[in-house]
């Protein structure tokens, strides 16, 4: 079992930045991807970003690539979202997600067993 907090949401302007964290614990010592989500009201939750176990692989979402970047923290169990230049579109619930059984990154949430309780991004224009 892995257990994940996020924290780190809040309210922005658009053009402005923000930083996500998620803390995992548990049975954190097993190899595992943690990923970033996003849920808009109405809307599917879609893939934000990926970090592979040790950090060596990365993937994103066609619509944060060149501004999100995803990092492991300043501990072993913390994941970091980076977030500049936000847009109103990017307003949305955001949920930190882990796997210990994908062989490869993936943004598909059907992927990742557990889960954080979300933290709000709320971006104004």
């Amino acid at each position: 079992q892995v257990q994940l907090v996020e924290s780190g949401g809040g309210s922005v302007q658009a053009g402005g930045s923000l930083r996500l964290s998620c803390e995992a614990s548990g049975d954190v010592n097993r190899r595992y991807y943690v990923a970033w989500f996003r849920q808009a009201p109405g809307k599917e939750r879609e893939g934000v970003a990926v970090i592979s176990p040790g950090g060596g692989s990365k993937l994103y979402g066609d619509s944060v690539k060149g501004r999100f970047t995803i990092s492991q923290g300043d501990t072993k169990n913390t994941f970091d979202l980076q977030m500049n230049s936000l847009e109103s579109e990017d307003s949305a619930m955001y949920y930190c997600a882990a796997s210990t059984s994908m062989l490869t990154s993936s943004l598909l949430a059907r992927h990742y067993k557990y889960w954080g309780q979300g933290t709000q991004v709320t971006v104004s224009s």
